[in-house]
């Protein structure tokens, strides 16, 4: 596979750099079979250094040198990108995109028929080769271009091919998750501190014990329910602590928090 790929990124963004950097760790492609483009210099600076791929100030050249093109800009800023390089976008090219709620409508109606187009959700755990990913396929887009975004994004954590109609919800769900999880660690923290632990030692307990339950979640393959009751021992200290989150309507508001996150999404995808 390496020896087939040459991947162009428009954007040398940290996402862009992450995703470089993954393609490459894991032997799908070359440093020399990578390109980026972006208009800032200190961008292309850090894409090269980072990766040890080139980086231009030209979106055409990423263009002409690339089989997998990879847009990897801000949401508003893709349709100048697709319209610069319409001109120069072959049928043999894959086009994959990474902005947030910009819709395979959008992403393909600057080509003609027969452009081949994946949408990809990824989440920002990318930058550290974990990233919890979804992709729908364009209407000309084949199974070996599914193939050939399901080898990519792995190499960065995990992907799953969905419907787009579903590209919304996961963008609420894993999408806007990590700051869900953020929050989360935060508030273990602070009752660490309330409990009297100092910050610093309440802050890593806090956010090792996120990162163990969720490797207990996805290594054991049981249901976050029966972990949960592994833990919860008969008039214990965790089930007084549950009794509480309950009362506080965790659930409730983190299922609210995921379909409003959705809501809007959705909103924005038809702006």
């Amino acid at each position: 596979m390496a020896s087939k790929l040459t991947i162009g990124f428009f954007g040398a963004g940290k996402m862009a750099g992450a995703l470089a950097k993954g393609f490459i760790r894991a032997g799908l492609v070359a440093p020399k079979s990578v390109i980026a483009s972006d208009p800032f210099e200190a961008a292309r600076k850090s894409f090269a250094k980072e990766t040890g791929a080139r980086a231009t100030a030209s979106n055409v050249e990423v263009t002409q040198a690339s089989s997998v093109l990879i847009v990897a800009v801000k949401p508003d800023q893709v349709a100048a990108v697709l319209a610069e390089i319409r001109p120069h976008v072959q049928r043999a090219q894959l086009l994959i995109s990474i902005a947030a709620g910009v819709p395979l409508a959008k992403l393909e109606a600057p080509f003609g028929d027969g452009t081949r187009v994946i949408r990809v959700m990824p989440n920002t755990p990318a930058l550290l080769g974990a990233s919890a990913t979804a992709y729908a396929l364009g209407k000309f887009a084949t199974r070996e271009d599914g193939e050939v975004a399901q080898k990519l994004f792995f190499a960065v954590g995990v992907a799953f091919q969905v419907k787009e109609s579903l590209l919304d919800a996961v963008t609420g769900l894993s999408g806007s998750g990590p700051a869900y999880v953020f929050q989360f660690i935060e508030a273990l923290s602070d009752g660490g501190v309330a409990a009297g632990l100092p910050r610093d030692v309440a802050t890593k307990l806090a956010a090792q014990t996120v990162l163990g339950s969720a490797r207990m979640v996805l290594e054991t393959g049981l249901h976050p329910g029966a972990l949960k009751d592994m833990v919860t021992s008969p008039g214990g200290t965790t089930i007084e602590g549950l009794h509480e989150l309950e009362k506080g309507k965790l659930r409730g508001t983190v299922i609210s928090a995921v379909r409003a996150a959705t809501e809007k999404s959705r909103k924005l995808g038809l702006g």
